[in-house]
């Protein structure tokens, strides 16, 4: 007879077996004894990674860590809950080594890794916590939604703001029709807070061209010092690893590693993709912001290479049962915010730097943070209504994550709030349409102030299509949607 695998054990006996969890009120809690926890990888684990995996370390076995950063692998290795996991530069690698004995992996990766890294680790039966945005492009949005249904594992993005009890609540008072029919939904942020915007890109040709410039004699030792800065980072930096799926680009410091991947187009999806993930958890849940058939932007300017330093774009939603076609407005940057008058007629005269206004027929929603963690109702009173609290593990950064590890033990991925199926993938494809408008905005005004509107771009949400690109004069849209990764790594 063939000795199951510790998954296999864990799966048969996740429901029967008393050994794995303990009675806490109306949920299940995990079992503390070490030979009963999950095993985990993490993926990533510096920045945000370095929450995740510390929060994962609670409820699972860390068996492995992967970073393609040597010293935050090296510091890692030596805390509480990392001593005996295995190191690693390349998730392959980890994953060829660990394989179908992991039951949890956390991808905390730069976004465009969120992807392949993701559906490596769910081909494999494992459960995911994925790092918001979900994935850099719509095309893999999908795909990870549709993998997580076919595999049966349990999913979950890491929008803490999704455990918290307030947004919970605001999504069930919102459901509950207490503002009327709805009119218009808006989200503001302050970031981005990392560079971003046009002619960013640099190498040691146009550093040394530059130093020349302002100082001839000066400039040998100016570039001897910039190169020996360059290979030492280099020393402790897999940085094949890092450009992973993406088109091969010289390293740079302080540009791509390790927070500013974030205003790249080949790595991350700027202020939109980094924060309405956050922001839109309330309004996509409660008032239906799937399937959006058009999206227009202007901008600040951008090359197609850098993200603009800022952007307001329009989203069009159309009818549904529950509403009628409805706006949806985003302005990033701070400051940069929706007309005054909009938040006048609700008695709003202080606005938030970030926050989200939704507006109904009887009253409107207000939030003023980024997770709709507080809010109040204008013109209107809240109603008495249900909803499933969070189980409190000390923040809802944690409680976030504990929700995967419950839903593992349990076999039920419905338990995660966020995950890919219902929540995670669809809020992400609606999100991402709107990097294809600020993408066919590249023009900005004078100075760097917002230019005119860019090309409409028309969209089929069901198809995945751009209905109107024939007719657009931007190139390359279609390479946001669905992407092309590099030798090595596998997507269909």
């Amino acid at each position: 007879m063939t000795r199951p695998n510790r998954r296999q054990f864990i799966q048969n006996t996740s429901v029967l077996s008393a050994g794995y969890f303990v009675a806490a009120g109306s949920h299940s809690a995990l079992s503390t004894s070490p030979n009963e926890k999950p095993n985990v990888a993490c993926i990533g684990i510096g920045g945000k990674g370095g929450s995740d995996s510390n929060n994962a370390s609670q409820f699972g076995n860390v068996v492995a860590i992967c970073d393609i950063d040597r010293d935050r692998l090296d510091k890692k290795a030596e805390s509480e809950g990392f001593k005996s996991a295995e190191k690693f530069t390349d998730f392959r690698e980890l994953f060829a080594k660990y394989g179908k004995n992991l039951d949890i992996v956390t991808i905390s990766t730069p976004d465009h890794m969120h992807g392949p890294v993701t559906l490596a680790a769910m081909r494999l039966g494992a459960s995911c916590y994925t790092q918001k945005p979900l994935t850099r492009t719509i095309y893999e949005a999908r795909l990870l939604a549709k993998v997580a249904k076919e595999t049966g594992v349990c999913t979950q993005m890491g929008n803490q703001g999704t455990a918290l009890d307030s947004s919970r609540e605001a999504i069930a008072q919102l459901k509950s029709g207490v503002l009327g029919t709805l009119k218009e939904v808006y989200a503001w942020s302050n970031r981005p807070v990392w560079a971003q915007g046009p002619g960013r890109r640099m190498n040691i040709e146009k550093f040394a061209a530059e130093a020349k410039k302002d100082d001839a004699a000066e400039a040998p030792k100016i570039i001897e010092a910039k190169q020996k800065e360059i290979a030492r980072a280099l020393g402790r930096l897999d940085w094949k690893s890092w450009i992973g799926v993406a088109q091969e680009r010289e390293y740079w410091p302080g540009h791509y590693h390790s927070f500013e991947f974030r205003g790249w187009w080949d790595f991350g999806t700027g202020a939109l993709g980094d924060m309405a993930c956050h922001q839109l958890t309330v309004p996509f849940a409660s008032c239906g912001l799937r399937d959006p058939i058009s999206v227009v932007a202007k901008t600040s300017g951008h090359d197609f290479d850098s993200f603009p330093a800022s952007s307001v774009i329009k989203f069009e939603f159309p009818e549904t049962k529950e509403r009628p076609a409805i706006p949806f407005w985003w302005y990033d940057r701070k400051g940069n915010k929706p007309p005054s008058a909009v938040f006048e007629k609700w008695g709003i005269n202080k606005v938030a730097d970030s926050g989200v206004l939704i507006v109904g027929e009887k009253g409107a929603f207000y939030s003023s943070d980024d997770y709709c963690g507080k809010y109040e109702l204008k013109g209107v009173d809240k109603v008495n209504v249900d909803f499933e609290k969070a189980e409190n593990k000390g923040n809802n950064d944690t409680n976030n994550m504990y929700e995967l590890f419950r839903a593992k033990m349990a076999g039920d991925p419905m338990i995660c709030k966020s995950n890919f199926i219902e929540r995670a993938g669809p809020l992400t494809e609606t999100i991402l349409l709107g990097n294809l408008a600020v993408w066919a905005a590249s023009k900005g005004g004078k100075d760097g102030e917002m230019g005119e509107w860019g090309e409409k771009v028309e969209w089929d949400a069901k198809n995945l299509v751009v209905t109107n690109l024939a007719s657009l004069k931007t190139p390359r849209v279609a390479d946001l949607i669905k992407p092309k990764y590099r030798d090595g790594y596998r997507m269909d």
